[in-house]
């Protein structure tokens, strides 16, 4: 008999600024899915599919690099807005190399230029989470078309990273 393995290591890291309408696409994704993690966790009848850790990084993701290299994740998602030329709300899974090619971003460091630095300093796999932005005005509220994309993702990623053994998942918000 072999050794219970670990369970992989998954960080989700939200970034946007809040303050900027669309922008705050990822910060809101991590923000719920750390609120349906902690509803997850509570129920210790249930297997964890994986380690988890989310972090709302904002408009400075860089900040958080302390925190993803101490928790050594397998896979490192990030969740921004983006611009990618498609409709409103419009998700996109990305390969991080390809993150650069999508508008222009508002953080102090790109997320591509992060996102090499993880994979090549903690050999993880690292994936992108982008949502098309209606309107990064400042002061501007979260566009219909972005909440809606907001919930989808939360729900996607709670069912793969949260209920990956449950039968009886929730699908609500």
């Amino acid at each position: 008999m072999q050794p219970p393995t670990a369970p992989p290591r998954v960080a989700v890291v939200g970034v946007g600024q809040e303050l900027k309408g669309d922008d705050a696409a990822g910060v809101l994704v991590a923000r719920n899915l750390t609120k349906r993690h902690r509803a997850a966790s509570s129920d210790a009848r249930r297997p964890v599919p994986f380690s988890l850790l989310v972090i709302e990084a904002a408009h400075a993701p860089e900040n958080c690099l302390g925190g993803i290299r101490r928790f050594s994740p397998d896979l490192l998602i990030l969740v921004d807005a983006a611009e990618m030329g498609a409709p409103s709300g419009t998700i996109r899974w990305l390969d991080w190399r390809d993150a650069g090619a999508f508008g222009t971003s508002t953080h102090a460091l790109s997320l591509s230029m992060m996102a090499r630095y993880i994979a090549a300093e903690l050999a993880c796999d690292v994936g992108l989470i982008a949502i098309q932005a209606q309107d990064t005005s400042l002061g501007a509220g979260v566009s219909p078309p972005v909440r809606r994309a907001i919930r989808s993702v939360c729900r996607a990623l709670t069912r793969l990273l949260l209920y990956a053994h449950d039968a009886g998942r929730p699908d609500g918000d």
